[in-house]
């Protein structure tokens, strides 16, 4: 498995794990919290980079 492959795996479970705090957050303290908000924009940039680095990984496999 290559790096990029590695490191969209890790990024596959920081995914998840944002996901699941902001969840969890957001159901004991409220979706409009700042800590909510916060895990949101935190699970925000991990998505974008990694639909940056699937994006390159495509163009590279083509």
């Amino acid at each position: 498995m290559g790096k990029v492959a590695t490191s969209l795996l890790n990024l596959e479970d920081e995914i998840v794990t944002l996901k699941n705090r902001m969840i969890d957050i957001g159901l004991s303290k409220g979706l409009t919290h700042p800590d909510t908000v916060k895990c949101s924009q935190e699970l925000d940039v991990v998505l974008n980079y990694f639909q940056q680095m699937n994006s390159h990984q495509s163009t590279y496999v083509q």
